[in-house]
C-alpha cells in the first residue's frame, strides 16, 4: 500500500506539473475580452466588479499581481497565471479522485494493480486537461479556473474522509470542506450544485444497508443544505442585519451601523455560544454542525472587501454596496431581474396588472429612507404556465423562440411547446451540443458552430472550415471511451456511479434548467458547465479499466494487457491535445487590449466617450486603471448610464478626469424619482412641436408640475416634444478650434433632432443634460454600439476621428450618415493605433477578435472611401497598403470588408493587388457556396454574405471595364444565386 500511495502521488504531482506547463504555454499574455478585462482591472486596485462579485478571486488576484514586480504590463499575466495556477491543482485532485474510485475496481493483490489505477486516473484527468471549455477558462483572468479547483478539491476531500475511520479525524475533514465551500463563495456559486452529490458519499459510508428512503432523505437534507447557504447565509444573513439597521435607526432613532453593530454581536454571540455548548454536553454532532456553519461564514467573510473598498469610492464601483442596503441588493443581482421557473409567464403574456411590492430603502441624512417601491407584475393567467421555458418577451428572442417552435405570429406556446424548448434548445443546443464539443469533435470557432460526429469528421469542407483552428475532430474517441466508463462503472460500482451521475447532472442539465436560458446568447457560454465534463472525466479514465479488462480476458496477462490499454486509451487526451492545441494557445495575443487603446486614442484629450457593453468597456478599463493609458478620457458605460449611483460616480473626479458637467443634481435622477422613464406625451402648445433641450433640462431640475404624470402609485415626468433644438454660439464655438477648416462651413447656430423611440431611460435624459450644460468645453465621442443605442438621432452631428465618433455642431446634410475628418483619422489610424501581432499567423485570433479587426478594416474603407473623395490618392494608397500590411489574409482572412478594399486597390494603381485578392474571395465563395448547397447546410447569413461578396466583384470590375473578371464574378453570383432560389 505504500508504494500505491507513493506512486499515486508522484504521479499526481507529475500530472499537475504537465497541465500547469500546458496551461502556462497557451496563457494569454493580457487581459482577453469580456470579463476578463474588468476582473484585472478590479483586482489589481481592489476595486467593485459586477454583481455578485468574486471577492476572494480578487483577493488572490491582488497577491498575484505583485509578482509583475512594478511592471504594469505584466500585471495581466500574472492574474492570467492564478487561472493557470488554479486549473492545474484541478487536474491534479480530479487525478486523485479518479484513482480512489478506480481501486475499487481493481483486484488489489495483481501485479498489474498499480498500473491500472494510476492510468485510469492518467486518463482521466488527461482528458480533462485538454478539454474544450476547461481548457479556454484554464488561460484567462476569469473565475470559472478557480471555481473547478474549489469542486475538485471538496470532492477529493470527500473521498478522503470516505477513507477515515477515526470519528474525530472525519469531523476535522467535514469542517475542512465547509470552509473550502465558504471561501468558493467569494469566487463562484457553482461549487454549491456539488453538495447532493458529496451527501451521497456520506450516505454510503454511514448506511451499509441502502434504502430509497434514506436515499430521498439525504438527498432533501442535502438540498436544505445547499438552500440554507444559497438564500439563508449569502443574502439570507445581510437582509437580516438589513432590517435590523433600519428598525434600530429609523424606528429607534439610533445612529448609522447600530443594527448592524447588533447583529453581528448577537449572531457571533450565538454561534460562540452554540460551540461552547457543544463542547460542554460533548454533544460531536452538533459541534461539528456550528464549526463548520462557522467555518462555512469565515469563507464567506471574504465579501467584506466588497463593502470596505466601495466605502473608499474607488473608480470601478458597480452598484456602489457601500451600505448594507445596497449590499444585499448587490449579492442578489437585483439589477439583472428574474427569471420563472417553476411557473409564470410565457412569452405572448400581457401584464395586465401591477402591484407594490417591498419598499427600496436608501441611505437618507439621518435614517433610511423609502425611495422606491419593486413592482411586481401580474401576467394574463391564460398566457401563464408549470415549467416555463420560451418567457422573454424581447423582440429578438420572441422570434427565435417561433423559429425554433415553428409557431406562427400571435400563436401562444402551449406547455408541451415549453417542454420542446428546454429539450431541443436549452437542452439541446445549449447543453449537449457543448457537451460534444468537449468529446466528440467541434466544427469551427464561429459562434452557434456545431458538433463533429464520425460521419462529419471525414465530410469535406472548404478551405475556409477546414483550416479554421476552432475546427477541432477527436472522432468520438473520448467520448465513446467515456460510455465505456459509463456502463462499467454502473454495473460494477453502482454506489460510485450514483455518485458521479449526480455530480454529472447536478453541473450540467441541472444548472441548464435553473438557469432558464433565453434562446440567444451573447456569446457561447460552454464554460459554464465544465463541472459536468469534470465528471464525464471520470467516466473516461474509467474507460481504461473496462477496456483492461476486455483486453486481459482474452491475453490472460495482466501487465501486457494494462500496457495495451494503455497505448489505446491515451489516443484520447493525444486527439485532444493535439487537436486543441493551436485554438486554445493564446500567446502573444494582444488585440483586445490594442483595440481599447486604439477607442481612446481616437479622443481628444479631456474627452468623454460611451460605449454599450462588456466588450466595448472591460479592456478599456483594463488599459487605464492597470496600465495607465489615456486616463483623462471619462468611460462611460451606456447601460449603467440608466442608474443613480454611476451616475454619482460621474460626478466625481477620476485620474485627470473631472466631473462630467451635468446641469441636473443627483436628486434629479435618484432611483424611484421622476426620471427613471419619461414617456412622450406631446403638449400641443408647444411651436411646431419642437422644445428647446436648455428649457426642457431647466424644467426637469425645477420638477416642473407642466412635465408632470400622476398615477395610482406616484408620478412621474414626460417628455412634451418628439423633435428637440439646441441654440449654438457659432463664434465662440468657431473661436474654440474644435471644428475642422473643411466643415466650418457646416457650423450650425442650431441643432435639431428627434427622440427614436416614444420615450426616454435615464441615460437618455443624462445624455441630453451633459450636451445642453458640457458647452462643447469637452469632446463628447460615441463607439459604434453606444451611437446606435442612444434614443436621439445624433448620428448627422457626429464626426468620425478614428474607432469613435465626435459630437459637433456640424450639421451632415446626407441624413443618417457622419462626417470625417480625414486628417484627423489618418494620423490616428496611421500613427497612433496599436497592431501588435496581427500580421502574426502563428497567432491564434478567435471570433471575438476577429470581429473587432474587422471593425478596425471598416474604419480604414471609411477612411480610404473619404480620401479618395477628397482627391487624396497617395494617402489612401498609403491607407489601404497599410491596413494589407497590418491585418494581412494570413491571420485575419480576407471579409466584406476586403471586397470593397478591391475597388480601392483600382482606383490608387493597384490592380494586381486588387485582382489577387478578388480571385482568391470570389473562390472561396465558390468553395463554401457550393457546400452549403451540396451539404444542405443552408445557413442564411453565409449564403448572404458570400453572394453579396461575388456581386459586389462584378459590379466593381464593371466599374472599371475589366468585362473578362466582371462576366466571371457575374456568372458566379448567377449560379450561385439561380441555387439559393
Amino acid at each position: 500500500m505504500s508504494d500505491y500511495n507513493k506512486l499515486n502521488n508522484i504521479t499526481g504531482w507529475i500530472i499537475f506539473i504537465l497541465a500547469t506547463t500546458v496551461y502556462a504555454l497557451t496563457v494569454e499574455p493580457t487581459a482577453s475580452f469580456w470579463d476578463c478585462g474588468e476582473f484585472i482591472a478590479v483586482s489589481y486596485k481592489l476595486e467593485v466588479p459586477h454583481p455578485p462579485g468574486a471577492p476572494f478571486f480578487l483577493l488572490l488576484g491582488r497577491l498575484f499581481s505583485f509578482l509583475a514586480m512594478g511592471d504594469v504590463t505584466q500585471v495581466a499575466y500574472w492574474i492570467n497565471m492564478l487561472s493557470v495556477l488554479s486549473s492545474g491543482f484541478t487536474v491534479l485532485f480530479l487525478f486523485w479522485s479518479i484513482t480512489h474510485i478506480a481501486k475499487k475496481l481493481v483486484a488489489t493483490d495483481a501485479d498489474y494493480t498499480n498500473l491500472v489505477i494510476i492510468g485510469s486516473g492518467l486518463i482521466g484527468a488527461l482528458a480533462y486537461t485538454f478539454s474544450d471549455s476547461f481548457w479556454f477558462s484554464a488561460v484567462e483572468a476569469e473565475v470559472y479556473g478557480m471555481s473547478s479547483f474549489f469542486t475538485a478539491f471538496v470532492v477529493w476531500a470527500m473521498f478522503k474522509w470516505e477513507n477515515i475511520k477515526d470519528p474525530s479525524d472525519e469531523n476535522r475533514w467535514m469542517i475542512l470542506i465547509a470552509y473550502m465551500v465558504g471561501l468558493s463563495i467569494g469566487v463562484h456559486l457553482l461549487n454549491l450544485v456539488t453538495v447532493p452529490a458529496l451527501a451521497l458519499i456520506y450516505y454510503f459510508k454511514k448506511r451499509e444497508k441502502l434504502s430509497t428512503r434514506g436515499i430521498i432523505t439525504t438527498m432533501i437534507a442535502s438540498g436544505a443544505i445547499v438552500l440554507i447557504i444559497m438564500e439563508g447565509v449569502i443574502p439570507g444573513l445581510p437582509s437580516f442585519a438589513g432590517k435590523m439597521e433600519i428598525f434600530f435607526v429609523n424606528n429607534l432613532g439610533l445612529p448609522f451601523g447600530s443594527g448592524i453593530i447588533f447583529f453581528a454581536a448577537l449572531f457571533l454571540g450565538g454561534l460562540v455560544y452554540g460551540i461552547y455548548y457543544s463542547i460542554k454536553s460533548s454533544n460531536a454532532t452538533l459541534n461539528t454542525i456550528l464549526v463548520s456553519f462557522a467555518f462555512i461564514v469565515i469563507g464567506y467573510s471574504s465579501y467584506s472587501i466588497v463593502l470596505i473598498r466601495s466605502e473608499y469610492n474607488p473608480p470601478i464601483d458597480e452598484n456602489n454596496p457601500e451600505d448594507v442596503i445596497s449590499f444585499v441588493s448587490y449579492l442578489k443581482r437585483e439589477q439583472y431581474g428574474s427569471r420563472p421557473l417553476l411557473h409564470g409567464q410565457v412569452f405572448t403574456a400581457d401584464i395586465v396588472d401591477q402591484k407594490k411590492g417591498a419598499p427600496v430603502y436608501t441611505k437618507g441624512e439621518d435614517k433610511y429612507e423609502i425611495t422606491d417601491y419593486k413592482l411586481e407584475y401580474i401576467y394574463d393567467p391564460e398566457h401563464t404556465t408549470i415549467l416555463p421555458r420560451a418567457y422573454s418577451n424581447q423582440p429578438g428572442h420572441v422570434q427565435r423562440y417561433r423559429e425554433i417552435l415553428d409557431l406562427k405570429n400571435g400563436e401562444k406556446p402551449s406547455f408541451g411547446d415549453n417542454l420542446e424548448y428546454m429539450f431541443k434548445h436549452q437542452l439541446g443546443t445549449m447543453y449537449f451540443r457543448y457537451f460534444m464539443w468537449n468529446f466528440a469533435g467541434r466544427a469551427s470557432d464561429i459562434q452557434g458552430a456545431d458538433w463533429v460526429g464520425l460521419n462529419d469528421a471525414f465530410e469535406k469542407v472548404p478551405p475556409m472550415l477546414e483550416e479554421n483552428k476552432g475546427r477541432n475532430i477527436f472522432f468520438m474517441i473520448p467520448l465513446i471511451l467515456g460510455i465505456i466508463g459509463l456502463t462499467f462503472q454502473y454495473y460494477k460500482d453502482p454506489r460510485n456511479f450514483a455518485f458521479v451521475g449526480m455530480l454529472f447532472f447536478l453541473t450540467g442539465a441541472a444548472i441548464v434548467l435553473y438557469l432558464n436560458s433565453p434562446p440567444t446568447e451573447p456569446r457561447e457560454r460552454d464554460y459554464i458547465y465544465a463541472g459536468s465534463y469534470y465528471a464525464y472525466a471520470f467516466w473516461i479514465g474509467l474507460g481504461f479499466i473496462a477496456i483492461f479488462n476486455g483486453i486481459m480476458a482474452v491475453i490472460k496477462k495482466g501487465i501486457p494487457s494494462a500496457a495495451i490499454a494503455l497505448v489505446i486509451c491515451l489516443s484520447a487526451p493525444i486527439i485532444m491535445a493535439s487537436e486543441g492545441w493551436d485554438d486554445h494557445d493564446r500567446s502573444n495575443r494582444y488585440f483586445s487590449v490594442d483595440s481599447a487603446k486604439n477607442f481612446l486614442a481616437s479622443c481628444a484629450p479631456n474627452a468623454i466617450i460611451f460605449t454599450g457593453g462588456d466588450n466595448d468597456t472591460f479592456p478599456l478599463w483594463y488599459v487605464q486603471e492597470v496600465e495607465g493609458f489615456r486616463t483623462d478620457v471619462r468611460v462611460i458605460v451606456l447601460s449603467y448610464f440608466n442608474t443613480d449611483w454611476y451616475i454619482a460616480q460621474m460626478m466625481r473626479d477620476a485620474y485627470e478626469s473631472k466631473p462630467l458637467p451635468f446641469g441636473l443634481t443627483l436628486e434629479n435622477y435618484k432611483q424611484g424619482g421622476l426620471n427613471d422613464y419619461l414617456p412622450l406625451v406631446e403638449r400641443q402648445n408647444i411651436k411646431g412641436g419642437t422644445m428647446n433641450a436648455a428649457q426642457f433640462i431647466k424644467l426637469i431640475k425645477e420638477e416642473h408640475p407642466a412635465l408632470a404624470v400622476p398615477t395610482s402609485i406616484s408620478s412621474y415626468n414626460s417628455v412634451p416634444a418628439k423633435n428637440f433644438y439646441l441654440p449654438v454660439d457659432s463664434a465662440k464655438v468657431m473661436n474654440m478650434g474644435i471644428i475642422p477648416a473643411k466643415f466650418a462651413s457646416r457650423l450650425s447656430d442650431r441643432m435639431t433632432w428627434s427622440m427614436k423611440g416614444r420615450g426616454l431611460e435615464k441615460k437618455d435624459l443624462a445624455i441630453l443634460d451633459l450636451i445642453v450644460n458640457n458647452n462643447w468645453e469637452r469632446p463628447i465621442y460615441f463607439n459604434n454600439t453606444s451611437a446606435s443605442s442612444v434614443n436621439f438621432n445624433l448620428k448627422d452631428y457626429m464626426v468620425q476621428e478614428g474607432n469613435a465618433f465626435r459630437l459637433l455642431p456640424i450639421k451632415n446634410l446626407n441624413s443618417g450618415e457622419m462626417f470625417v475628418d480625414t486628417n484627423m483619422m489618418f494620423d490616428n489610424m496611421m500613427n497612433n493605433f496599436y497592431w501588435r501581432e496581427l500580421d502574426n499567423p502563428s497567432v491564434y485570433y478567435s471570433e471575438d477578435y476577429r470581429n473587432f479587426v474587422l471593425n478596425h478594416r471598416a474604419s480604414f474603407n471609411t477612411l480610404i472611401e473619404n480620401l479618395l473623395a477628397e482627391g487624396e490618392i497617395d494617402k489612401a494608397r498609403e491607407a489601404v497598403l497599410k491596413c494589407l500590411e497590418i491585418m494581412p489574409d494570413s491571420v485575419i482572412r480576407y471579409d466584406h470588408f476586403s471586397v470593397q478594399q478591391v475597388g480601392y486597390l483600382i482606383l490608387v494603381g493597384e490592380e494586381e493587388k486588387a485582382t489577387e485578392i478578388a480571385e482568391l474571395i470570389s473562390q472561396r465563395s465558390d468553395e463554401m457556396l457550393t457546400y452549403l448547397y451540396s451539404t444542405g447546410k443552408l445557413d442564411r447569413f453565409e449564403l448572404q454574405k458570400n453572394l453579396i461578396s461575388l456581386s459586389e466583384l462584378a459590379r466593381t470590375f464593371r466599374g472599371t471595364e475589366n468585362m473578362e473578371l466582371a462576366s466571371k464574378y457575374e456568372e458566379l453570383f448567377r449560379k450561385h444565386y439561380d441555387l439559393a432560389q
